[in-house]
């Protein structure tokens, strides 16, 4: 059974707010930040914030605009180069948005989300081994990052290390045990692996907890326990 993205997945890592923004919420941000950029242009942190909430709000170009100001401004903005890396990645401009994480690392060399950002762009344009290692040096400079597990689970499982892929998975379910996507790709890890019953109990848990499982793998699945 082919690995794609909806049976197992990856997940890019960005600096963003930590909460989801109502319509009207956004709206009353926006203004205020707006106000505050106005007033003081030069402000990093309230460009830098302007273009998130831009962000999420679908209104890109502007959000683009806004975080490549903060850069300007501010040639040490990390958080900047993350989350503008993150929309280039969104809209398939990998080039851009790797050079965005590697200007981010220039930096700060310790930087583990943009490791995983650029496991993820690796991973992406097929460079699976190149994607691994990315991931292994973020989890080397935080174990604690999930996401970087979850990609690994995803990149193992690509180059058939399925006893190296459970291993992450089972670190990233340690880490969250209610991360939907950390359940449903250590169920896939262990189907690889030839643990059914595991695979199934898992696979169940993620479906308990919103994730869409793939047909075909919950059919494969099936099939194998039959």
């Amino acid at each position: 059974m082919p690995v794609t993205d909806g049976t197992i997945e990856h997940q890019s890592r960005s600096l963003h707010m930590t909460h989801a923004q109502k319509p009207a919420d956004l709206t009353a941000v926006i203004a205020e930040l707006e106000a505050v950029v106005a007033e003081k242009p030069n402000n990093v942190m309230a460009r830098h914030h302007l273009g998130l909430v831009y962000r999420q709000a679908g209104r890109i170009d502007e959000a683009i605009t806004q975080l490549e100001k903060a850069i300007e401004l501010d040639s040490l903005s990390m958080e900047s180069m993350i989350n503008l890396g993150a929309i280039f990645f969104d809209r398939g401009e990998t080039d851009r948005a790797l050079e965005l994480n590697r200007q981010a690392l220039a930096v700060s060399p310790d930087m583990a989300e943009a490791h995983v950002n650029i496991g993820l762009i690796r991973q992406h344009r097929g460079e699976v081994n190149e994607a691994i290692e990315c991931y292994a040096k973020a989890v080397q400079i935080d174990p604690k990052l999930i996401t970087a597990w979850i990609n690994l689970t995803s990149a193992y499982t690509m180059v058939e290390e399925d006893e190296k892929a459970v291993e992450a998975a089972r670190q990233a379910v340690t880490l969250e045990p209610d991360s939907p996507m950390a359940r449903n790709n250590l169920a896939v890890a262990l189907y690889f692996k030839g643990e059914y019953q595991d695979a199934q109990r898992n696979m169940e848990k993620a479906r308990e907890l919103g994730y869409s499982v793939d047909p075909r793998f919950a059919d494969a699945l099936k099939a194998k326990l039959a």
